[in-house]
């Protein structure tokens, strides 16, 4: 009977809400088995295999596949498949092949192990019941997902976070200001999905500077492993498909995006979420798209959920912008014509809900309303909102309610989110200290010739081999590019003044971290070496030629607080993605060309949780091009006091004009009063049209304000660290207490194997369950419910036997010796794809049947708790005894308590399926009403969640009650051991 062979049914030990399985096909090294119910399939090695033959006794009762039960009196095997005989329920005899058994059936294997003596430890039994507690608790609670991690509890995350993961296959854009914080939010969302079982498999596509840092931010933050992919471990994978190799894969984009035969291997794998970092960086027009955005758009057609990160949505212009949200729905998105026109209209919208805050609504405020108002449930509210009669109470929800209708009605908040750094808050100051030097002769004389011969330019452009205006703004490159000059015969960074400046400004910060960005490369290695030989600091180099371990040896050797290096040179690549918010002093040595990348360099420091002013340095050669670049930011555009996201047209707009005013001062000041005239103009154009509908859409308080109640009521689960304690003791890990409210975890010597992050005879890992303390301490994982520890050690106890069987005994002077209780938990069993989250609406609940020996239920009389403070073990051998001895009486006992079970599970289907219903027909509804006023609501969307609650009400109709744990309790007499 130990055999495989096809037809036999089985069940998976460590999976049991699989269902039953079928023996699809074997052979002398695997088992394939189908679980039905839940639309499965697994591959077992045969020597291995986690699973159980089901093999039903005399007296059980089966189901057929067809619906029917049987009552099994004997059994016969044909060609190693069991043949269950017995009478159905109308008393007439039948045999039932095994192969025919119901897939939604479940083996009993409490009941079997009770009764043939196999009973574990009392604190098992009660360690079982309370994690059936806690996991039904926890998997229904609105912060399923969100608690876990390892963050600072910031609304617009949290909202964007929540909104977004509850999403069938969500398909966004976060675009979020540079340091408000997009990895957390992509994390978050990732991490939901994931624990809700809506995904279990993504891609993470990142620049390749940036791979180390999400490895480390996706186990750090979120306690997420991750599978890192590059050609050398590509290789190793011989012949068959890397990307197959890990749940979560996380790749560089500059590696998959050169190499087709990669994502030909990539695009053939089965993806439940695609996350692509610094899409601004996808090249694409109407005529022709890049390799990189012809990848992700293949990808992304494939893959249902899209997450598409980036801090300048519009870098590149309205037409890249598009080309993103293209990305996310081509139906939507594909006219770039018909988008601008209609961004046109977005100001009246955004007015019509500026009005909305207005106390009392003035004719002009009531004509913006009417203006964008187009159905009657709209404009019932407007008339309610505007009725004498009307009281304050039903005009503040009137409000409330008109204004949620139009955000959700109007523009692209529900595919982009963008967050901004003045209605977020808490950001430092800027502080901007320019200091002006005398450029070196040998810099002023290339300036000098530039005056005097207009013609020297074109010259130098083609001596140099520079482009213009390179070749004026970074002096140091220009005078190496002439280093066959023999006036140019020592290095630039010995008589650069700019280098000694920066020497004099680290001795005067010594106790403080200062980040140094070049324009590129050469320039950050020369200054780099001035300053090892001029001062002898040593200042690690951080430029795009390095490979990833060097530039995060980079990195680290400038975050290490106490031997690390006091400064870090970058060149421009240092600005982009990095986060060195530990330091607030940005020494720019020179200035980028382009406002986005000047904004990038300053969003490396000012960031959320950044605690003091950002101090930046600009040092400048007096009367030099670069003054005059500098002149332009500050006075054209404010560009280093805060972000404001309309560089990128200013650059398009005076870019050119810009360049030919370097050498003139009078040509300056005209480009400069027109930049400040159309930077005034971007700003109110922003602040009336689709950026304030946007500002508005990606943060509502009132939802942020929920979520981060949720998780503080989890913070603040007093259960919690009683239930680790307990766990930790039964599953073998020694804790240590180390103060401050860390612990010290680290396995023990009776261990039992496999728990994430805890290997016998290595050192293990601190912990604390305080969220402050985790922050502030990189070393400290933070335990919560969702933790990979707790996690395992729940699921060990849920899916395996541990726990489900014990005998106990109870002293009671009221009760006689030998009396017999049962007290039995079965729980709802609902076998179901994972990707419905049944678990929200009907996880495994636990259903508790107290008996004593006359079938009494004293289940309402004695609870849990009172009667396991008061139960003593026993030794196994006696137990065994015990239960031999009362078989007939047990047998009546489990019986009648399934049938004192069988009363509870109606009033439980229908509160899930009401929870259920309450649920998704709301959100039906809204989603139906805002599709015939905003087509970003797609229609897949809308099916996909009806389908979804047909499934779910089938699934939760469906479910079933199974003994999950059974524990035989016998009374004794003071003398009795």
């Amino acid at each position: 009977m130990s055999e495989f062979s096809p037809g036999q049914r089985w069940i998976s030990d460590g999976e049991a809400e699989l269902g039953l399985g079928t023996v699809l096909n074997c052979d002398f090294r695997t088992v394939t088995v189908l679980f039905s119910a839940s639309q499965e399939t697994r591959t077992y090695s045969v020597r291995q295999a986690p699973l159980t033959r089901v093999a039903f006794g005399s007296g059980d009762r089966i189901q057929a596949a067809e619906g029917w039960f049987l009552t099994v009196d004997d059994s016969k095997e044909a060609n190693g498949l069991i043949v269950y005989i017995g009478e159905d329920d109308d008393g007439e005899l039948r045999e039932l092949p095994e192969v025919r058994l119901a897939d939604t059936m479940q083996f009993n294997q409490a009941r079997d192990r009770l009764l043939t003596g196999q009973v574990d430890r009392n604190d098992w039994f009660d360690l079982r019941f309370r994690t059936l507690h806690h996991h039904a608790r926890i998997e229904q609670h609105p912060a399923l997902g969100l608690a876990g991690p390892k963050i600072d509890l910031i609304p617009h995350q949290l909202y964007i976070a929540e909104e977004v993961a509850g999403r069938h296959a969500p398909r966004v854009l976060l675009a979020d200001e540079v340091g408000l914080g997009k990895t957390i939010e992509a994390g978050l969302i990732l991490h939901r999905l994931l624990l809700s079982g809506r995904a279990e498999r993504a891609l993470i596509l990142v620049p390749d500077s940036l791979t180390h840092q999400w490895l480390v931010e996706l186990l750090r933050r979120f306690a997420l492993e991750v599978t890192l992919l590059d050609e050398h471990q590509s290789l190793a994978h011989g012949d068959a498909n890397p990307f197959d190799s890990g749940q979560l894969v996380l790749a560089s984009q500059q590696w998959l995006f050169a190499n087709p035969h990669r994502q030909a291997q990539a695009e053939a794998c089965d993806w439940d979420l695609l996350i692509v970092d610094e899409a601004h960086h996808l090249d694409w027009s109407p005529e022709q798209s890049g390799p990189g955005y012809a990848c992700v758009e293949r990808l992304a057609g494939a893959i249902d959920g899209v997450l598409l990160l980036t801090a300048t949505p519009e870098q590149m212009g309205v037409a890249s912008h598009f080309a993103r949200l293209r990305l996310l729905d081509p139906e939507r998105y594909q006219s770039l014509e018909r988008f601008q026109a209609e961004e046109q209209g977005y100001v009246a919208v955004a007015a019509a809900i500026d009005a909305l805050e207005q106390e009392s609504l003035d004719a002009p405020a009531r004509d913006r309303l009417g203006a964008v108002v187009d159905d009657a449930d709209s404009q019932a509210l407007l008339t309610l909102l505007t009725h004498p009669e009307s009281d304050a109470d039903q005009r503040a929800r009137a409000r409330a309610q008109l204004r949620e209708q139009l955000l959700d009605r109007h523009g692209t908040g529900r595919v982009m989110f963008r967050n901004s750094r003045r209605h977020v808050g808490g950001f430092p100051e800027r502080r901007l200290t320019v200091t002006p030097l005398e450029a070196p002769s040998a810099y002023r004389r290339v300036l000098r010739k530039l005056d005097r011969d207009e013609d020297y330019l074109d010259e130098l452009l083609i001596e140099t081999g520079l482009d213009h205006p390179e070749v004026l703004l970074y002096l140091d490159t220009m005078y190496q590019a002439l280093a066959d000059d023999p006036l140019n015969a020592e290095p630039w960074w010995q008589f650069d003044p700019r280098v000694t400046w920066l020497l004099e400004y680290l001795v005067e910060h010594g106790d403080d971290k200062v980040l140094v960005i070049a324009h590129d490369k050469a320039t950050a290695q020369g200054l780099a070496e001035g300053l090892r030989v001029l001062g002898g600091v040593h200042a690690p180099v951080f430029h795009e030629d390095l490979s990833l371990v060097e530039r995060d040896r980079a990195a680290a050797a400038f975050a290490d607080a106490e031997e690390g290096c006091q400064a870090l040179v970058c060149s421009e690549i240092g600005s982009e993605g990095r986060n060195f918010q530990f330091c607030h002093h940005l020494v720019m040595f020179d200035l980028p060309q382009h406002p986005d990348q000047l904004e990038q360099r300053i969003g490396r420091l000012d960031r959320i949780g950044q605690r003091h002013p950002i101090e930046i340095q600009v040092p400048v050669f007096a009367g030099s091009p670069g003054e005059r670049l500098l002149r332009w930011y500050r006075e054209g555009m404010d560009a280093f006091g805060a972000p404001h996201g309309v560089g990128n047209d200013l650059f398009a707009a005076f870019g050119d004009a810009l360049a030919d005013a370097l050498l003139d001062d009078e040509s300056l000041e005209e480009v400069i009063a027109e930049t400040r005239a159309l930077f005034e103009s971007r700003l109110a154009e922003r602040d009336a049209g689709r950026n304030r509908l946007l500002e508005l859409n990606a943060c509502r308080p009132g939802r942020a304000e929920a979520t981060a109640a949720a998780i503080g009521e989890l913070d603040a689960d007093k259960a919690l660290p009683r239930y680790l304690d307990q766990a930790l003791d039964i599953f073998g890990v020694d804790s240590q207490e180390l103060g401050g409210k860390i612990l010290h975890l680290r396995a023990g010597p009776q261990m039992l194997d496999g728990l994430p992050g805890l290997v016998k005879g290595e050192e293990g890992f601190s912990a604390t369950l305080d969220r402050g303390v985790a922050l502030a301490r990189d070393d400290v994982q933070r335990l919560s419910w969702e933790h990979p520890l707790l996690r395992e050690m729940m699921g060990r106890i849920l899916d395996g036997a541990m726990g489900n069987t014990a005998l106990a005994l109870l002293k009671h002077p009221a009760i006689p010796t030998g009396r017999v209780m049962a007290e039995l938990v079965f729980r709802t069993h609902c076998p179901a794809p994972k990707k419905l989250h049944i678990n929200r609406f009907l996880p495994a609940t636990a259903v508790r049947v107290l008996l004593d020996e006359s079938g009494a239920n004293l289940s309402d009389k004695v609870s849990f708790t009172g009667l396991a403070k008061n139960l003593q073990k026993v030794k196994k051998a006696v137990a065994r005894d015990l239960i031999k001895s009362r078989h007939e009486q047990l047998r009546e006992l489990l019986d009648k308590g399934e049938a004192e079970a069988e009363r509870e599970l109606p009033s439980i289907v229908e509160a899930a399926q009401r929870r259920m219903r309450d649920s998704l027909d709301g959100e039906l509804a809204r989603l139906s009403a805002l599709a015939r006023h905003n087509p970003a609501v797609r229609e897949d969307e809308i099916q996909a969640l009806r389908d979804e609650r047909s499934a779910l009400d089938a699934a939760i109709e469906g479910a079933r009650l199974r003994l999950d744990a059974v524990r035989v309790i016998v009374t004794i007499d003071n003398e009795t051991r």
